[in-house]
């Protein structure tokens, strides 16, 4: 049976770098290993001390905090490593959830070891698994992206590498992106099952679930608000998920309608949009997209 210190959480002769987990909403997520450690700590590395503070204000905790996060890792990193040969215990810890899932770190982490450091995980929650446990998607096999990039151009090109995938998808999204970002995922990947899990573990947690368009759909009389995770199940070939190569463009779609239905412009949008299960203004701004897409690439040839 493994001991209390059956890792190196005491016996470090040297310095040690401990990766803590951290409450991703509700404060009483934490364990009794990790209040341990930061107790014992010589120094917490944070991404806001004024964050982290509170955690440790509420857990009645008294150490050194010193900022770490992405616009300081590059001189940061090297003093908390001297300080760790010196014989520091440095507690490195995220605004929410484990470090480095989508959050600074790596840099800290690979420098440790290449200085012969230990780096010791303490396990704790985890936005990612705890949605994931909660979708009602497959959880044998997925693939977690982290956040897609906010420039539409590049967030469409990852979508696409992710069009054969059959693993269930999971990312992290902004809520003001996160409307644009269902209205490429469903012309990408097609209507697969989805689940929007939002403020997960805080008081107005939230799991839409359903077909990618149903999720879609809710958003223009509920916008998501906090922090969103989005879970993509497989395609299912059987009803016709994944027929992003065939489908037919958005754009095509409203010539077609305003041809054959006799519709104005403003009219064959609004049902062109109701097809795929998106609002008028994601497809309006989907159009936009798509045909500045084809016009730079015009360009570029």
């Amino acid at each position: 049976m493994a001991g209390k210190n059956s890792r190196t959480d005491e016996q470090n002769p040297t310095g040690c770098l401990y990766l803590v987990g951290t409450p991703i909403g509700n404060l009483e997520d934490i364990t009794l290993r990790a209040l341990r450690i930061l107790k014992e700590a010589d120094q917490i590395a944070c991404e806001d001390t004024r964050h982290t503070q509170k955690l440790l204000t509420h857990y009645d905790i008294h150490k050194p905090l010193i900022s770490y996060h992405e616009h300081n890792e590059l001189t940061r990193a090297p003093e908390l490593v001297m300080a760790m040969e010196q014989g520091a215990k440095i507690a490195l810890v995220s605004d929410a959830g484990m470090p480095l899932v989508s959050d600074p770190g790596h840099r800290l982490v690979t420098l440790c070891l290449r200085h012969h450091l230990p780096v010791v995980p303490i396990p704790g929650p985890s936005a990612l698994l705890a949605s994931l446990s909660a979708s009602g998607m497959p959880t044998e096999e997925f693939l977690f992206v982290g956040f897609l990039p906010a420039r539409s151009g590049e967030r469409r090109r990852t979508l696409e590498r992710l069009r054969i995938e059959e693993r269930t998808i999971i990312f992290y999204e902004a809520p003001h992106r996160v409307e644009e970002c269902l209205a490429d995922a469903l012309e990408i990947l097609g209507d697969r099952p989805a689940c929007l899990a939002r403020e997960v573990t805080k008081v107005h947690e939230e799991f839409r679930r359903g077909k990618l368009s149903d999720i879609a759909a809710t958003l223009e009389k509920r916008p998501a608000r906090g922090e969103i995770t989005l879970l993509l199940g497989p395609p299912d070939v059987a009803e016709g998920y994944g027929q992003g190569d065939s489908a037919q463009s958005l754009a095509a779609r409203v010539e077609e309608l305003m041809h054959q239905a006799k519709l104005d412009r403003k009219e064959a949008l609004k049902l062109a949009a109701k097809e795929r299960g998106l609002t008028r203004r994601a497809a309006y701004h989907q159009m936009v997209r798509s045909q500045a897409g084809e016009a730079s690439g015009s360009e570029e040839r």
